[in-house]
């Protein structure tokens, strides 16, 4: 029977790994159903992927490798945001555009029945899609509230300015605290309204990405937040399909990997829910001064810690920011300062760790909704701040307070809010709350019908087009 046939799905990922991941176990979902998926991205970022598949998996998950783009001036090796400073991310964005002829290549003869695409190739909904007669949908890994703030397709947002951007826009028509602070719209005020590097600014390619495609599939569940998602369909008037908050699997590492077992022994050692794990994501690298007042908050709340530190991002940094002196030798002992990869999932899931000092980005964030983790919020990029707050709103986290115009902080704002979350009795409701959020963000029968949902409505339609 016709209907029984199944589909192919091509994923077409951003180059950053908070992007790839959620991508990734979204194939892998859709491949448990018994339906083919084509991962499509560079050659460097798929052998980067935890991508050792399960056997049952391998024959309906493939990985495409197209090459990356050499431009001139491209820093070598770079392929992804973790290979580059935040100054240098413009290259990477010219490169992927440059990718838009293979990718129509590949997808011409790649039988594909529906394109699910990332923020940055809005080409696809607009161009190559409706040209080769397939299916987008626009698959956006940034929050409901993140793009019911960025707005629709509209001569409505007069927003030009950064102040304009401190407030919450006029369409959304519930009471709301979602904008961004001055200082964080400041950061990304060049790329993402003004698209200096490219022509078009991040906040259109998100807008047209979402307008051109023939639905939206969201990062996220009805509980949590469903006034929000109803608004994203009703800004772009289409069909919007929640698949869940894609809770990451148990990609890390095995439990004879090396690096795990090093970690493990240190962790094993400490009380249980007395380390602070700080980790600031891929992409994020906190200045100098920022690194300072991090480094000696830890010192002073003298709570254990272990902390994957980037004080590099990429081989064409030449900022590399340092610690402050003698502060390894000070906290010997007490903290580790890990300077590689690390499992996050395992570290985050050890008894002996208590909160999670995070850049609260959503991978992240849902990873410590997802093992238990109260969280502090020091974010840095994009739409981080937002999803800050509306945590801190729920209470299974605390935004360490900094100056609203430029965004510093000091190391005793540090100290005090990891103290408040790890161990004060004023902080134990961020603690108890994370395991009730838990029960929300982590539900296989819900996720499982939501997908269920989303495939079933492409199949249908799948089937309305070649009938016609």
């Amino acid at each position: 029977m016709a209907d029984d046939k199944k589909l192919h799905i091509v994923m077409l990922p951003w180059f950053a790994f908070g992007h790839m991941i959620p991508f990734l176990e979204l194939s892998k979902l859709i491949a448990q159903k018994g339906h083919r998926v084509s991962f499509v991205s560079t050659p460097k970022n798929i052998d980067r992927l935890p991508a050792q598949l399960p056997p049952h998996l391998s024959p309906f998950l493939s990985f495409i490798k197209i090459p990356m783009p050499q431009l001139h001036n491209f820093p070598p090796d770079a392929e992804a945001t973790i290979d580059l400073p935040y100054d240098k991310i413009p290259f990477l964005k010219e490169a992927f555009d440059a990718l838009k002829q293979p990718l129509s290549d590949f997808l011409r003869t790649s039988d594909a029945d529906c394109i699910l695409y990332d923020f940055f190739p809005y080409w696809i909904g607009q161009e190559i899609g409706p040209n080769l007669g397939i299916k987008t949908a626009f698959f956006s890994i940034f929050i409901p509230e993140t793009l019911a703030f960025i707005g629709p397709m509209s001569p409505r947002d007069h927003r030009k300015k950064v102040e304009d951007f401190t407030v919450p826009p006029d369409w959304i028509p519930f009471p709301s605290t979602v904008a961004l602070r001055h200082y964080e719209m400041k950061k990304i005020f060049d790329e993402a309204v003004a698209g200096k590097s490219t022509g078009i600014s991040d906040l259109d390619r998100i807008k047209l990405g979402a307008h051109n495609s023939d639905f939206i599939v969201l990062k996220a569940c009805p509980e949590f937040g469903q006034e929000w998602i109803q608004l994203v369909g009703d800004l772009h008037g289409k069909t919007v399909f929640p698949i869940g908050q894609l809770p990451t699997s148990e990609y890390d590492c095995g439990d004879d990997n090396q690096a795990w077992q090093s970690i493990k022994e240190w962790l094993d050692k400490q009380p249980v829910a007395s380390v602070v794990y700080v980790a600031f994501g891929s992409e994020a690298k906190p200045s100098q001064d920022e690194l300072t007042e991090i480094a000696f908050g830890l010192e002073k709340s003298e709570l254990p810690f272990f902390w994957v530190l980037r004080t590099r991002a990429g081989l064409s940094d030449s900022n590399v920011t340092e610690l402050p002196e003698g502060f390894e030798e000070r906290t010997k002992g007490r903290g580790i300062v890990w300077n590689t990869w690390a499992p996050q999932l395992k570290i985050l899931g050890h008894e002996s760790v208590g909160g999670f000092l995070t850049h609260a980005g959503w991978s992240s964030s849902v990873e410590a909704i997802q093992s238990e983790k109260a969280m502090i919020f020091l974010p840095f990029l994009v739409d981080q701040g937002i999803i800050a707050r509306i945590l801190e709103e729920k209470k299974v986290g605390y935004c360490i307070p900094r100056n609203l115009l430029d965004g510093s902080f000091t190391r005793d704002s540090v100290e005090e809010s990891l103290k408040l979350v790890m161990v004060e009795d004023e902080g134990k409701i961020y603690r108890e709350k994370i395991k009730e959020l838990k029960a929300i963000f982590v539900n296989k029968e819900r996720d499982e019908r939501l997908i269920d949902q989303f495939l079933s409505y492409l199949k249908s339609h799948r089937k309305v087009d070649k009938a016609l």
